[in-house]
């Protein structure tokens, strides 16, 4: 009887453990986000070494931030919108890693490191090719998380495009989409509607069509 009781008592455990491991497992979006703060952390502290105020280059921050890109990057199991958002944040890191180089190595044959620096920080929003970014929305009032997929994308993709995105708050957003999204239903009798995300001559295009 003993022997039993201790069984299911080590039994017990072992389940509590795996289930404990499992909550303080971050999601994708919480690394996403996690690798977002980083990589600005990274460019402020960039900025400050290029300006005299460190001795060192953040080595370790750009450590962190490249092993979870290569985390992120091997994941599977991200879905479009998480694996579009990865895809932003990486391009964003290799244009800054790209101009730290040229900065450590202009420091290193003496030419202006200052200037070098503050070209770093008006390269936030560095022009590169924005993919193109379709979401089906079933129910926008209650889609939460597709339509904050929608918001993110499309803000992501105005500031690579230089656009304005001040005025543009995620509640205001919501009420714009599930507006479209319920005229769009009433008007072509649809179940769903899809919205995307793309640019076309330098300008963000955002477009919303019915879906069977």
């Amino acid at each position: 009887m003993g022997l039993r009781d201790n069984k299911l008592r080590r039994s017990t455990l072992q389940a509590q453990s795996k289930s404990k491991s499992g909550e303080n497992q971050p999601t994708a979006d919480e690394q996403l986000t996690r690798l977002e703060d980083d990589i600005r952390r990274l460019r402020v502290e960039f900025d400050i070494f290029f300006n005299g105020g460190a001795k060192r280059p953040p080595y370790d921050t750009k450590g962190r931030v490249e092993t979870l890109l290569k985390r992120l990057g091997d994941d599977r199991t991200l879905n479009y919108a998480q694996r579009y958002r990865y895809n932003s944040l990486a391009a964003r890191y290799n244009a800054f890693r790209d101009l730290w180089r040229r900065t450590m190595q202009g420091r290193e044959e003496g030419r202006d490191a200052i200037s070098a620096a503050r070209a770093i920080a008006k390269n936030e929003t560095v022009q590169k090719p924005v993919e193109s970014a379709s979401f089906v929305c079933l129910d926008a009032h209650r889609d939460v998380e597709v339509v904050k997929h929608i918001y993110t994308t499309l803000i992501e993709a105005k500031r690579r495009c230089g656009e304005p995105t001040e005025d543009l708050s995620f509640p205001k957003f919501h009420r714009l989409i599930a507006s479209k999204a319920d005229g769009m239903k009433q008007q072509l009798g649809c179940d769903r509607v899809r919205f995307s995300v793309a640019v076309e001559g330098g300008h963000v295009s955002f477009k919303a069509r019915a879906e069977e």
